[in-house]
């Protein structure tokens, strides 16, 4: 019986790339529901290829535009929450991209659907509410990260009281090796030349700061509950480990392969079974080298950022998870120069008074706050 899926963020990096998942294994599969913002031409492609029962576009103009032209027994609803309500899904990939994902999650997980989680705000914001609701829902959550997908799949058949440490690896993005001084004059599109990964560009610019290693430190602590201290960033240029493992007796699993992210989309989606994927084959005996070194916190302080808001905890994480976002939005437009990102942060955490054990309501005030605060 194929597993019918719904895709939130259908035409961004992670959606399209699922969908060739899906078309790969076609028999496995049958997409029930997909989602955009405002990329309608390329969702009436999706809707005529995949005939889904149900799109939600979030842009009203959009939507209404999307309605004058639509044919077949696709519906188009207002908002994902109703689609979540609707639909008879037997999993949800999350592919939205920032705080807008948050809310999604946590409706999936209170509708008791499987989530395959792409959207690091769920976690990082409000990870403590969310995964003990899964919990209690007996709702499974799987990481399509490829660093949490690799840690997850190092993990199957161990005892957690045995994991001494989880390592999870960087590239170093497109400045490594840089220092603080040299990072001054940074332009956009130096910004967006990642080398190894091709990315939506708000996680290009978090990877070229760390962030998106930071973001990755919290959400492995509440996938994995391990404790802060057992967490360890590893720069790796070459992005053929994806992360690893130590156990306590000093040995490391790791799990390699190629830049394609297809292969942790596919394994989250057809958890417990690898399956042929549609990435390229990988020889070992091709790689030269693998290399590894410690990041620089002081040219990349968002790293250390994500790592004090994980110790202070309650509504740290998400006030630093929103000023990132803010920020990042801001020196995509154009707004600001590159090492305002960690300063405007920096700023908001200063600025914020942490409140301990907060309800879902009070983080995403946190959250809007610091928006607001770096906005200005």
């Amino acid at each position: 019986m194929k597993k019918k899926l719904a895709i939130l963020g259908s035409t961004g990096s992670i959606g399209t790339q699922a969908l060739e998942v899906v078309d790969n294994l076609p028999d496995d599969f049958k997409v029930v529901a997909l989602t955009t913002n405002t990329k309608i031409d390329l969702l009436r492609e999706q809707i005529k290829k995949y005939d889904p029962e149900y799109v939600v576009v979030g842009d009203r103009g959009k939507r209404a535009e999307l309605e004058k032209g639509i044919v077949g027994r696709t519906q188009i609803l207002s908002s994902i929450e109703e689609l979540i309500k609707k639909s008879d899904v037997d999993l949800i990939l999350n592919a939205l991209s920032g705080v807008a994902g948050i809310v999604p999650t946590l409706e999936a997980v209170k509708a008791g659907i499987d989530v395959a989680l792409a959207n690091k705000e769920s976690l990082v914001a409000a990870g403590d509410i969310i995964m003990k609701l899964a919990r209690e829902n007996k709702v499974n959550i799987y990481p399509v990260d490829s660093e949490h997908s690799a840690i997850w799949q190092c993990l199957r058949g161990e005892k957690e009281k045995e994991i001494k440490k989880i390592i999870i690896t960087c590239s170093g993005g497109p400045f490594r090796g840089k220092k603080l001084a040299e990072l001054a004059d940074i332009t956009l599109k130096q910004a967006l030349d990642h080398p190894t990964w091709k990315m939506g560009g708000k996680i290009t610019i978090d990877s070229s700061t760390l962030m998106n290693k930071g973001l990755e430190v919290i959400e492995a602590y509440q996938l994995f509950d391990v404790t802060p201290e057992q967490i360890e960033v590893v720069v790796h240029p070459q992005s053929i480990i994806h992360s690893a493992v130590e156990f306590a007796d000093g040995s490391i699993k790791a799990q390699l392969g190629p830049h394609d992210m297809r292969i942790a989309i596919q394994y989250a989606l057809t958890y417990p079974a690898h399956k042929r994927s549609p990435a390229e084959d990988f020889s070992l005996t091709e790689t030269a080298r693998l290399d590894f070194e410690e990041p620089d916190l002081k040219a990349f302080p968002c790293l250390a950022y994500a790592f004090a808001a994980l110790e202070a905890g309650g509504t740290m994480p998400a006030v630093v998870n929103a000023a990132n976002e803010a920020a990042v939005m801001l020196f995509l437009d154009g707004k600001i120069k590159y090492l305002d990102i960690p300063r405007l942060i920096k700023e908001a955490m200063d600025k914020h008074e942490v409140v301990a054990e907060p309800t879902f309501e009070q983080i995403m005030a946190a959250s809007e706050w610091a928006g607001k605060i770096v906005v200005g």
